[in-house]
């Protein structure tokens, strides 16, 4: 059992033994060749290894005077704790608490050198133990070694002080002949050497550490020599055994050349996304989307090999790298750097035939469905099929579908092009950035920033134009619904022989006129808000006037409604300021608007122009409203520009 101060000391020290125990010395050219030295002797990557600097290098002039730098370099040893608790919790636990734990046992230790300059004592302090080291020991070893010339009270010295240093405590008989001998063995292809150690006689020496080096570098060693194991061996001697001493170091050979990708390059797995704990299959992100000037590619350079090294510091060559070609297609660049690879427009990056490129047009070769999922692209897409009912594309070019479009989601920052019909069921909606091209549109939201040109009919659907509603064409009418368009509304029949109502709306932005519509309907909210919130301070201030001074809670909540309508006040502010700039841009539009029919317009049609509104009573044939003044007025049909006439 030990307290929390005594605990942490342990740690403190059991951290620098292993740092101890782990260090090497390591040279190179400069730190970064060291350290690569160091990390293939301890076996760790660069990044977990800490150094200090023993010796600085030099370049030297012209080659001459060029010196080595040398580091003693070992793994970083992560802080140690214990088990299931962390600082604070050992913190918690105050420095009187007593916590069990395992500390290595090992009593005192006695060792016995004898050398050219006499006879050497070292004592060790027992650790996790209270056995010391005794007089007996002492003199056990003596007798071993045949000493019996020594000083008694520098033997008891050393056993008090037990300091772990060496002293000389006597003489001996030295007979050179009986002193230790030395001998190697080199094994696995000169990769690893052993030395034996012989047992030395009566009034014979122990080597030393230095004379240990010695002989092993005249038998041919140079590489790999272990301080750690000469030193343990001085200190624990087994004799005429096999002792490991020196390692050489394999020969490192270089990491291919090798390119990594920003992008999905297999496409064989999909990858499912998750929407409110469901898996979405519509979401199969089968297509990636770059835009210009991102980086797509990268080369990581071919590494050299580092060479190895036999014990006898024989060279073993290194193989280096193989080095893989960057191939670059259509639409990218490589960098100033020769290794990067640079999108230089937006849209579609893949891998083909071992070339990257950048595809400004994603083509499906079929319909748009599960097979495909939603599209989502920065380029132009084109769909040879139709688009399925609950599916999404969304592009930052045109969309051009060559089959019909259903219950889906059509978004493009340019045109949006069917070449049959939108059949939207109620919940399809199609948006443009330019104009909407269609065979037909029914029962779908259609918006455009210019303008929405169809050939056969609009039936039933709601369709905003900033510019012109065209829809002209053998059977071009529209049927239904509500049409707004800034400019014009121009068809070959508006309204049907049933008398289906038919909204016709023209001469202002209608998204403007959207947002204030909204905006109005957000001020009536407001307002009522309002309403109530003065009328909960009126009553609460005539209470207060009654009773001098309101309990605490009623006088916080009087506070709280003053705060709410202040805020309240503000909205409303904004809102009006909002409304205002809308009506101003409004007035100031110059378009006129017209609703123009080529062939006839039937009763049931209700036209508004600009805040003028007529309804059609009566059937009229190849006819024009216009505003003339603050009335709606009819003339003979004004024919569409050439621009917008088709066949």
């Amino acid at each position: 059992m030990i307290n929390l101060p005594r605990l942490r000391e342990y740690v403190r020290n059991q951290l620098t033994e292993d740092r101890n125990v782990k260090s090497i010395r390591a040279r190179g050219e400069s730190i970064e060749d060291a350290l690569r030295q160091a990390s293939i002797e301890l076996g760790c990557p660069v990044k977990k290894i800490e150094y200090e600097i023993i010796e600085m290098g030099s370049k030297g002039t012209f080659g001459l005077g060029k010196k080595a730098w040398i580091i003693l370099a070992y793994e970083t040893v992560p802080e140690a704790k214990l088990p299931g608790f962390d600082e604070e919790d050992l913190d918690s636990l105050g420095f009187d608490t007593e916590i069990p734990i395992e500390i290595e046992r090992r009593p005192g230790e006695v060792f016995v050198r004898l050398t050219a300059d006499g006879v050497f004592l070292k004592v060790t302090r027992p650790v996790g133990s209270e056995v010391r080291a005794t007089e007996r020991m002492v003199l056990e070893l003596l007798s071993l070694r045949g000493v019996t010339d020594y000083n008694r009270s520098l033997v008891a010295r050393a056993l008090k002080q037990a300091d772990g240093e060496y002293i000389r405590i006597g003489d001996f008989d030295y007979n050179p002949a009986n002193q230790s001998t030395l001998s190697v063995d080199i094994s696995d292809q000169e990769m690893k050497a052993y030395m034996i150690i012989s047992r030395p006689g009566p009034g014979g020496t122990d080597l030393s550490p230095e004379e240990i080096k010695a002989l092993l570098r005249n038998n041919g060693l140079t590489y790999g020599l272990s301080d750690e194991k000469i030193q343990y061996f001085i200190d624990y001697p087994h004799y005429n055994e096999k002792i490991l001493v020196a390692e050489g170091t394999e020969p490192l050979n270089g990491r291919d050349a090798r390119i990594i990708y920003n992008f999905t390059t297999d496409h064989s797995q999909v990858r499912l996304k998750e929407k409110n704990g469901r898996v979405d299959f519509k979401e199969l992100n089968l297509v990636e989307n770059v835009e210009a000037g991102q980086l797509v590619a990268r080369k990581i350079p071919p590494e050299e090999g580092i060479k190895g090294f036999s014990v006898l510091g024989k060279a073993l060559p290194a193989k280096s790298g193989k080095n893989v070609e960057l191939d670059i297609g259509k639409n990218v660049k490589l960098a100033e750097d020769g290794l990067t690879v640079i999108a230089t427009i937006n849209g579609q990056v893949l891998l083909s035939a071992g070339k990257i490129n950048v595809e400004p047009i994603y083509t499906v070769p079929g319909d748009v469905n599960f097979k495909t999922g939603n599209i989502l692209f920065l380029g132009t897409v084109i769909v040879k099929g139709n688009v399925e009912d609950g599916f999404t594309v969304k592009a930052a070019g045109n969309i051009e579908i060559m089959g019909s479009v259903g219950k889906c989601v059509l978004d493009a920052e340019g045109e949006v092009i069917v070449h049959q019909g939108i059949l939207g069921k109620n919940g399809g909606h199609v948006r443009a950035g330019i104009n909407v091209v269609a065979k037909f549109i029914e029962h779908a939201r259609v918006e455009s920033e210019e303008n929405v040109i169809v050939s056969d009919g609009i039936i039933h659907s709601f369709v905003d134009a900033n510019k012109r509603i065209i829809c002209q064409g053998k059977r071009a009418s529209i049927v239904g619904g509500r049409l707004r368009a800034a400019e014009e509304i121009n068809a070959k029949t508006l309204g049907s022989v049933a008398g289906t109502e038919t909204i016709l709306e023209t001469g202002f932005d209608p998204k403007r006129k959207e947002r204030i519509l909204k905006l109005m309907d957000k001020k009536r909210e407001i307002e009522k808000q309002l309403e109530e919130k003065e009328l909960s301070i009126k009553t609460l201030e005539n209470l207060k006037k009654v009773q001098k001074k309101l309990p605490e809670e009623k006088a916080n909540f009087l506070q709280e409604l003053h705060e709410q309508r202040v805020q309240i006040l503000g909205e409303l502010d904004e809102i009006n300021k909002e409304c205002a700039e809308i009506n101003e841009y409004l007035a100031s539009l110059t378009t006129k608007g017209k609703v123009s029919a080529s062939d006839r317009v039937f009763p049931g049609v209700k036209i508004f122009i600009k805040n003028e509104n007529l309804i059609v009573r009566n059937e009229f044939k190849k006819i024009t409203f216009f505003l003339e003044g603050k009335e709606v007025r009819m003339t003979k049909y004004e024919p569409l520009d050439e621009e917008f006439i088709r066949s």
